[in-house]
């Protein structure tokens, strides 16, 4: 029986490889999945954008939720659910996904709008498309609103609180960076969070910030906490502006949030080259994304590592939660 997901800080983790081979490398990916863990992450999120889920045989994306699950097991970390991204460009080849998701180990999937025939997406055809995934997927459905990543589809609050009605889909994450729509929604459907209970007799639904630069507006306004990829590089301190969010320490989170904010941008400029730059830099592992994205060059690779070190210094000041 898959965990039910839950409040608090998900990572959308990084995939990694055999560096001679591209093959990859599932020692490594449930490591970083267990350190992660460790450092007190409610969830793990495989097969998302910062997964290079693009570069990636249907096999491959079982074999990283599948060594994800077994790693996080073995360490003691059973009841940490992963949410699996699951995102294909037609109905059917996504409902295969989430049937592999469900197979490998998945809670949930977390699913973007099509967008390769973007005049054919209206809104009354983007609403068919999640209903009747949600219809026959085994897993329950996050909807990923991701502007940047789909051809500038964004999904407007009228369109999620009338898919948040579907009793198989049960949350969004913000990507939009939009705290005013993450507002919007938390009103009308009132997901669960740590600071305002799910309404009595519904079903479960998260609002989830989709940015680390704006966990603490988004618990401030109803949010359900943040999948972010800055919990790649700085879990601890992602999960610190959450718990201090949460806790009413607002002068405390304000601090964080705002030094969260400016690391993530440096983090943000770079892409999926520059997280693994900092994890080979600080972790020994990390290497190259698949090609044909390119590596960060060695200096630039430094600068990072030189630009984002005093976030690193905060980072090691806290403590892991186990």
């Amino acid at each position: 029986m898959p965990e039910s997901l839950t409040t608090g800080i998900y990572a959308p983790t990084q995939v990694f490889y055999h560096p001679e081979t591209e093959d990859l490398d599932e020692e490594t990916i449930g490591r970083h999945a267990v350190r992660l863990a460790r450092a007190g992450v409610t969830g793990i999120t495989t097969n998302g954008s910062n997964g290079e889920a693009v570069y990636l045989s249907r096999d491959e994306r079982k074999a990283v939720t599948r060594a994800t699950r077994a790693a996080l097991d073995a360490a003691g970390f059973s009841k940490i659910p992963i949410m699996v991204g699951a995102s294909e460009q037609s109905v059917r080849g996504t409902l295969e996904l989430c049937r592999d998701a469900a197979a490998a180990g998945g809670s949930a999937v977390l699913l973007m709008v099509p967008s390769f025939f973007k005049w054919a997406m209206d809104t009354a055809t983007i609403e068919r498309y999640f209903t009747k995934v949600a219809e026959a997927s085994p897993l329950p459905v996050i909807i990923y609103n991701y502007p940047g990543a789909v051809s500038g589809i964004d999904l407007d609050s009228e369109l999620l609180e009338r898919l948040a009605a579907h009793p198989n889909i049960i949350g969004t994450k913000f990507t939009c960076g939009n705290v005013g729509k993450l507002a919007r929604v938390a009103g009308t459907v009132k997901p669960v969070s740590d600071v305002v209970a799910a309404a009595g007799g519904k079903s479960p639904y998260f609002a989830y910030a989709g940015v680390a630069d704006f966990i603490l507006p988004a618990v401030q306004v109803g949010g359900s906490g943040a999948i972010v990829g800055a919990a790649n590089v700085f879990p601890r301190a992602c999960v610190n502006v959450y718990n201090l969010a949460v806790q009413g320490r607002l002068e405390e989170a304000r601090d964080a949030q705002q030094a969260l904010a400016k690391a993530d941008w440096s983090l943000t400029i770079r892409g999926v080259p520059g997280f693994k730059a900092i994890l080979q830099h600080y972790h020994g592992y990390g290497g190259v994304p698949r090609q044909p994205m390119g590596a960060l060059s060695e200096e630039s690779a430094k600068e990072l590592c030189e630009e984002i070190r005093w976030m690193m210094d905060v980072e090691n000041s806290l403590h892991d939660v186990v």
